[in-house]
């Protein structure tokens, strides 16, 4: 009976986002009362589970997620990502224009989140696209390509992240594991997928050229670059760092520096400088940046917060030991059965942010009784949470209207993309398994 209760929770949830469209944190929280009404918990106990999963959830990552959008926010507006483009191109040379163009949104989509880094970085395909004659899909799709891996699978991105948190994983190395993985699913699915897909032909009703900056206001290279990686290479140096010194002080200082939200404060005290006054911004422009930058992820952190509400629900009603004895006894192992959780959440709620909180709440129960690496499990969840993205995702409809594409072409292009990589994700993750 509890096993068809939390699956009619499930298909509730989904009927309430994808038909009724109700707003997913609405959505969350109205699916986990009725949860805890329908598994028996006492009144009192329904309302803590509230408070302590929303506060659990968000206590430990909305720091990481706020300064993330800032610093995200400001890369573009600073036009760092502009010159990041720049660089790219000029390294790799108009004949390999699809590399330069994938390695901009490899290094773009570090801090960038999925929508802000789309918007970004579309205007500077539709120029390259129409400067070199070639055709959109071809020079957009592997671009496009690193976004979506980059956001589905590593920190600072808001599902990553809630998931490190969720299952105790160890930022450092989850993010190298996970650029073990990201690397070849870029190359993979975006530009040798994209080799086969010159032939798709579109009409954008806009021709969003890049309205550029001069050159004389961008930011350095060197300081367009290693502002936007600042809090990758701040906490993967201390961390690198820490084994090294024997003294106690220096080992304290390191493993202070580690932590990601004092990494991501200093970034932003850092590049508030690099990127903000040192390029001629006064500092409340800079933090007028940094407010819209907070508004365009409130929603998202809702959302995060109401999927930890679920979560609790399901473990202080008890029921995470009855879900945990009965995926004990399927035959797949822990890593597949966490991914293909995950990818049918994903087919049936369209966005991949919910699809991988949802599983986490899923799974979790698992993770209390039998081993699985965390930081694989992050991995496994976000590849997952990319698979076969179509009508009810919203990335899936922005990339059809702004290339101006028939649905089959959208089908053949984007929906194939986002399954290729999170197939390879999945394999990715059972290498590292099985070789570590």
């Amino acid at each position: 009976m509890t096993f068809i209760i939390l699956a009619g929770c499930i298909v509730l949830l989904i009927i309430l986002i994808t038909w009724i469209k109700v707003n997913p944190f609405l959505a969350f929280l109205l699916v986990a009362l009725v949860s805890g009404l329908l598994l028996k918990m006492p009144l009192a106990d329904i309302s803590k589970s509230i408070n302590k999963g929303i506060g659990d959830t968000l206590g430990s990552l909305v720091i990481v997620v706020v300064l993330g959008a800032m610093l995200g926010k400001l890369v573009a507006d600073s036009g760092a990502a502009q010159r990041i483009a720049q660089v790219t191109q000029r390294l790799f040379g108009p004949r390999r224009l699809v590399w330069a163009m994938t390695a901009t949104g490899f290094l773009v989509g570090i801090p960038l989140y999925y929508n802000v880094g789309f918007v970004l970085l579309v205007p500077i395909i539709f120029s390259v696209a129409y400067q070199y004659k070639l055709p959109l899909v071809y020079i957009g799709l592997p671009t496009l390509a690193s976004l979506s891996v980059m956001h589905g699978f590593l920190p600072p991105h808001p599902s990553p992240v809630a998931l490190l948190m969720q299952f105790n994983a160890d930022m450092t190395t989850t993010f190298c594991y996970g650029m073990l993985i990201a690397i070849p699913a870029i190359i993979i699915a975006g530009p040798l997928f994209g080799r086969t897909l010159k032939n798709i032909s579109s009409s954008p009703l806009i021709i969003n050229r890049c309205i550029e900056k001069p050159d004389r206001d961008l930011p350095g290279a060197g300081n367009s670059v290693l502002s936007s990686l600042l809090p990758v290479l701040i906490i993967a140096i201390a961390s690198l760092l820490t084994p090294v010194f024997s003294n106690l002080a220096v080992r304290s200082v390191l493993l202070f520096l580690a932590e990601p939200n004092i990494a991501m404060a200093l970034t932003i005290a850092i590049v508030t400088y690099t990127l903000g006054i040192q390029t001629g911004k006064k500092i409340t422009q800079i933090m007028g940046v940094y407010t819209e930058a907070v508004k365009d992820i409130a929603m998202i952190l809702l959302i995060i917060g109401s999927a930890g509400i679920f979560k609790q629900i399901l473990l202080d009603s008890g029921v995470s030991s009855e879900i945990a004895t009965e995926l004990k006894g399927w035959s797949l192992p822990p890593l597949v059965l966490a991914w293909t959780v995950t990818a049918l959440l994903r087919l049936a709620l369209g966005s991949a942010t919910i699809a991988g909180l949802t599983a986490a709440g899923v799974i979790y129960p698992l993770t209390e009784q039998v081993y699985i690496d965390p930081n694989l499990l992050v991995l496994s969840i976000g590849a997952g949470s990319l698979f076969c993205s179509h009508v009810n995702d919203t990335a899936f409809w922005l990339f059809k209207e702004y290339f101006g594409l028939t649905m089959k072409d959208t089908f053949r292009s984007w929906t194939m993309m986002e399954s290729l990589v999170s197939i390879i994700g999945l394999i990715g993750v059972l290498i590292i398994d099985y070789l570590k």
